[in-house]
């Protein structure tokens, strides 16, 4: 979800993740991976736990 929409949800907004809790997942950047983590559920918050940064491509900035 690029930020802009990220920026224009109200509270309570529902977003739908093609993950559960404890699932590694991918943190894009520009459409880039740019870190992994697992996706952590706290009572009615949702997180993702950066657990490793990903090396740079070659080429990118």
């Amino acid at each position: 979800m690029p930020i802009h929409q990220v920026m224009r949800l109200s509270r309570g907004a529902i977003i739908e993740l093609d993950a559960t809790e404890a699932d590694e997942v991918k943190i894009l950047a520009n459409s880039l991976p740019i870190a992994s983590g697992v996706v952590l559920v706290d009572r009615n918050r949702i997180a993702v736990e950066v657990k490793q940064m990903l090396p740079r491509l070659p080429g990118s900035r």
